[in-house]
């Protein structure tokens, strides 16, 4: 499963249509995180941001349509990847990252939330398709840059290491699979890694 790095905390601009854009948001990922998808109504997310219920069903319209926009706004916030001059220290970054968020309380009960959303609503599995895609794209020059430096062998697939990286993490957040501590996402690169210099990951849609 793709990465996703949404550090707690972020800042947006300024300007009221974007304050009231970030507090209606952040009033829905709140609603997510503690009732999860079915309880995210419109007009409780209007109330807890301080905001007319017109401008939100205007704006916004359906649950679907908010939710989408809020994956794209954490895409929007989300952090840059880190470039260490290593794919091993690049991808540990990664991992480390999805860690942090995976295990933040907010952020953690969020993505469980979206992630059941996805699988039976297709407007909140598109977004979140997108969401994880902007994430990829973000991530996978290190493993091209890895390729040109001689660490991996060329036509290696930038974008399926990248879901390699993050896919054991997602399962011990879904299905409770271990602890997901810092020794488990430094495991994951390392095994994304190693098996990107074995050649696994040859071929593909990424050169």
């Amino acid at each position: 499963m793709p990465v996703p790095e949404v550090e707690p905390g972020k800042t947006r601009p300024g300007g009221r249509t974007a304050r009231v854009r970030a507090a209606v948001l952040d009033a829905a990922g709140d609603v997510l995180a503690e009732q999860g998808f079915a309880h995210l109504d419109l007009a409780e997310v209007a109330r807890r941001a301080d905001v007319g219920k017109t401008t939100v069903y205007r704006r916004w319209g359906t649950v679907a349509n908010l939710v989408a926009d809020l994956l794209l706004d954490m895409a929007e916030q989300s952090s840059p990847r880190t470039e260490t001059g290593s794919l091993l220290g690049d991808l540990t970054a990664n991992a480390r990252l999805v860690r942090r968020t995976l295990t933040d309380p907010r952020q953690g009960a969020l993505f469980k939330a979206v992630i059941a959303a996805a699988t039976s609503d297709d407007r909140t599995a598109e977004a979140l398709r997108r969401f994880y895609d902007t994430r990829i794209d973000e991530w996978a020059p290190c493993v091209r840059q890895a390729v040109d430096r001689g660490e991996l062998p060329p036509g290696t697939d930038a974008r399926e290491v990248i879901r390699a990286v993050s896919a054991p993490l997602y399962y011990r957040l879904l299905v409770g699979g271990g602890a997901l501590d810092e020794a488990a996402a430094d495991r994951a690169a390392e095994a994304a890694v190693a098996a990107a210099r074995a050649g696994a990951y040859r071929g593909g849609g990424d050169g």
